[in-house]
């Protein structure tokens, strides 16, 4: 495995390490709203579990990701589920954000250091189209007393103040600090401290 990245190591087991399931949150709210035909785009997706998932409700589905075993993965996850996927490798610090390109952006426990996920912000605001969504789960500051998945470090995880600080750009429609039970593979599992977000861009 020498000169793989740590997200290429993580995904190279044939298990998919966070399932094939996609995320209750994102499930859960997509199913309750009238969305199909959108377009989606899935960053830092990993081995595409969500995206194949928004595929199979015949949205057209676009993914990031920066790892290459992932990305594969996610393929071949789609194929398995006769859904079509486009998947492009890309590192979130250098990605190049069209204008005004979706209807919605999903990120699902994408953990970044904070001078990306300030891009990351700034060029998801940037790429959807007006008003489209933004949904996001992912763990909070509090995740540290769990342990039952995502970084250990404080700073790659998120606070309510941090999505506070879009509302001059999204509409804020769920923000929800909360304690919800996650079984997403092997790497998720237990009682989790999440932040839940949906904004609509204004």
């Amino acid at each position: 495995m020498k000169g793989l990245s740590k997200w290429d190591e993580r995904f190279s087991s044939e298990d998919y390490v966070y399932g094939t399931e996609p995320n209750e949150f994102l499930r859960e709210w997509v199913m309750s709203h009238q969305l199909e035909g959108k377009r989606v785009l899935a960053i830092a997706e990993g081995e595409g579990r969500n995206a194949v998932w928004l595929a199979k409700l015949v949205f057209e589905v676009e993914m990031w990701d920066a790892s290459k075993v992932g990305l594969e993965k996610a393929k071949r996850l789609a194929t398995s589920q006769n859904v079509s996927l486009q998947t492009k490798q890309i590192d979130l610090n250098e990605a190049d954000w069209s204008q005004d390109m979706y209807d919605m952006v999903i990120c699902i426990f994408g953990h970044f250091p904070p001078p990306v996920r300030e891009k990351v912000f700034a060029g998801i605001q940037k790429t959807l189209r007006p008003d489209g969504f933004f949904l996001t789960e992912v763990y909070s500051t509090h995740q540290l007393a769990y342990g039952t998945g995502g970084p250990n470090d404080a700073s790659l995880l998120y606070t309510e103040e941090m999505f506070h600080q879009l509302d001059d750009d999204f509409l804020p429609l769920v923000l929800n600090e909360t304690v919800v039970w996650r079984e997403e593979g092997t790497l998720h599992h237990g009682e989790s401290a999440v932040i839940q977000y949906v904004g609509q861009k204004r």
